[in-house]
């Protein structure tokens, strides 16, 4: 290995370390017990198809073996993606000053596309050696196959990945592409409540045409016909690495500010201007001048527009499947996905909130405002977001048949800000203890510390806990009346809550005002943690 690589590995593995919250003892014991179930789980569907494959006939071998390498494949370039985690890389446009050439930071872009689906190493781990182990598979076939399958794959995850962030700089294809994976996602739950049309049973009821490269891998790995089967699979894997090398090349010289400017250049629509101008109608300067910056910086993040947009679609087609298939009221469906859309956008605009202004957060600290208002103006911003946000569950529900009554879009309404009040007071303080600067223009990854994820599984049900006492209260009362008063005594909680909230924040931040600030202006490095 050259010695440039060696070099620039060790600087990511040292600064991948360093980035993880230094001194969180219990998070790092969490994360790494979630890490060993996680991944014991796949170990052992690995260890499972191992002892399938080595007593399986060759008839069996031959039926079974193209679709399980299909489902490796799936997973391995579409799982990252659906989950918005692209995996640990580093940003070589801040490498490119050093001498070091094109073709090695490529190779280093590919081997660290082994960090996205670590999970089907140890599946092809298990093939192998089940294939190994069964004496009606040459020996030579399966090392051949199975190396030149993970090679495909590494080469064409190196290339999507720089095609997908290239594409996410762009405003209307990025609102796009998220609409399409979004419906990529929920294909499989979609046809196993509606059952496989018969158009695509009948495509595939004879099996994988034999030209991909999933039957070829599979035909080169059980020795059939290795004459064309193996320059077959020769190909798919020269095609993916020209395909990266391409791909990762154009990155190197793509500039995203220039992409993203080129979509504002347009400039904004009159509703989307009276959207930013509305605070003015109802408070005055200097809060009415931090929420309209509030609402324009939010709705010009790459990230926020992601969430936000996966609240009331990726939400909706997970959850309405569920819903019919069960038989379940689908009174309680606008609700039940207006808190997940919450639960979607609680990292980009509750929990940190200091995140996206980064550096220029000084400028809250320094300036003669106080800072439980510059928080008050965020939190306002928050839920005008919030409001839209159910308006367009709403909406969607009532393009897809949902029966939406008064009495359910104003319990909708009700039940989503009452909840709002308890993430935002949560959120005053967990801003103020565990700040992290995140670059808005990132639309995927994690925007709160290990340590703090580690708390949230916790806080969250906490927080939802007086409206759930509330349908509790319906529930075994059998009374619209006591879930009403249910309801309006979580707000009022909610309210006193959010009020103590502010005026500790306001304390804390006076006490941590340097820590924050210095969290914050941390600068990005050369890596990217998606």
């Amino acid at each position: 290995m050259p010695t440039q690589i060696r070099a620039i590995l060790w600087a990511q593995w040292r600064s991948f370390r360093n980035a993880m919250p230094g001194g969180a003892r219990a998070g790092d014991v969490f994360g790494g017990l979630v890490a060993l179930v996680w991944y014991g789980i796949w170990a052992a569907l690995g260890a499972a198809a191992s002892i399938s494959l080595a007593h399986a006939t060759r008839e069996m071998l031959a039926a079974a073996l193209p679709w399980v390498l299909t489902a490796v494949f799936v997973y391995w370039q579409l799982a990252p993606v659906l989950t918005a985690s692209l995996g640990a890389s580093l940003d070589f446009k801040k490498l490119a000053v050093y001498p070091v050439p094109e073709r090695q930071f490529f190779t280093i872009e590919v081997a660290l596309r082994l960090t996205t689906a670590f999970e089907m190493l140890l599946v092809l781990t298990g093939i192998l050696i089940g294939l190994l182990r069964n004496p009606l598979v040459p020996a030579w076939g399966p090392p051949v196959a199975v190396l030149a399958f993970i090679v495909f794959n590494l080469f064409l995850a190196a290339g999507l990945r720089s095609l997908l962030e290239r594409l996410l700089a762009y405003r209307v294809l990025r609102e796009l592409l998220v609409l399409a994976l979004v419906l990529a996602a929920a294909v499989p739950q979609l046809l196993a409540y509606t059952g496989v049309p018969p158009w695509l049973r009948s495509a595939f009821g004879g099996g994988l045409p034999a030209a991909w490269p999933w039957p070829a891998a599979a035909a080169v790995a059980l020795g059939d016909g290795p004459a064309m089967s193996a320059p077959l699979l020769a190909g798919w894997v020269a095609a993916a690495y020209l395909f990266g090398r391409r791909q990762f090349a154009r990155g190197m010289r793509f500039d995203a500010a220039a992409a993203e400017s080129a979509g504002r250049a347009r400039g904004g629509r009159r509703w989307t201007a009276l959207f930013y101008r509305l605070p003015r109608l109802l408070f005055a300067d200097p809060l009415a001048a931090l929420i309209e910056k509030e609402l324009r910086s939010l709705s010009r993040s790459p990230r926020f527009r992601l969430v936000f947009l996966m609240g009331f679609t990726f939400g909706f087609v997970i959850w309405l499947p569920l819903f019919r298939s069960h038989g379940s009221s689908l009174a309680l469906f606008p609700v039940i996905v207006s808190c997940y859309a919450l639960l979607l956008m609680a990292e980009v605009v509750f929990w940190n909130m200091f995140g996206f202004d980064r550096s220029s957060a000084q400028l809250y600290f320094y300036a003669p405002i106080r800072v439980w208002m510059v928080l008050a103006a965020k939190s306002l911003a928050a839920a005008m977001f919030v409001f839209v946000e159910i308006g367009m569950v709403l909406a969607m529900s009532a393009l897809t048949g949902i029966p939406l009554s008064p009495a359910v879009v104003l319990e909708t309404y009700v039940v989503a800000l009452v909840l709002s009040e308890y993430l935002l007071a949560a959120g005053n303080l967990s801003s103020l203890y565990y700040p992290r600067a995140v670059n808005p223009d990132h639309s995927w990854g994690r925007a709160s510390r290990g340590r703090f994820q580690l708390i949230l599984l916790f806080l969250f049900p906490l927080l939802a806990l007086p409206v759930a006492l509330a349908y509790a209260a319906r529930y075994w009362l059998q009374s619209g009346t006591a879930f009403a008063g249910g309801l309006a005594l979580a707000a009022a909680l909610g309210a006193l809550l959010y009020r103590a909230s502010l005026a500790s924040a306001s304390r804390v931040a006076e006490a941590r005002k340097e820590k924050v600030l210095s969290a914050l202006a941390e600068a990005a490095g050369p890596v990217v943690a998606h």
